[in-house]
């Protein structure tokens, strides 16, 4: 008994339409910056960037998703990848919000001047 060729043309266009859809939107904004995202702050970061991380990991989840052929396997799998990511991610965040706003204080508030 032979199996069925199945055709993923109409997937792989519907994984390339939302990446470059999520993408537009990224440099649309990017080339735009609203001063409603841009000039307002949550936890020491614009909004506007904090919509580029959001936007960034949906685009790197669904990229796991298609690409990786994690929607066909067991949720165990998918919860073994997917988990460490997310704690990973969370915790390059931190790393960089506490960082980067600690280096911006010290040269704010110092006689050691921006050079770069």
């Amino acid at each position: 008994m032979s199996h069925a060729h199945v055709s993923n043309t109409k997937r792989i266009w519907t994984v390339f339409g939302l990446l470059s859809l999520i993408t537009t939107v990224e440099v649309a904004f990017g080339i735009i910056r609203p001063d409603a995202l841009y000039m307002h702050t949550f936890l020491t970061m614009s909004l506007l960037n904090w919509l580029f991380i959001i936007l960034t990991l949906v685009k790197a989840y669904y990229i796991v998703w298609a690409f990786m052929h994690m929607e066909g396997e067991k949720k165990a799998l998918r919860n073994a990848v997917v988990f460490p990511l997310i704690f990973l991610v969370c915790y390059l965040l931190f790393i960089l919000l506490t960082e980067g706003d600690y280096v911006f204080e010290v040269f704010k508030s110092s006689t050691i001047k921006w050079n770069f």
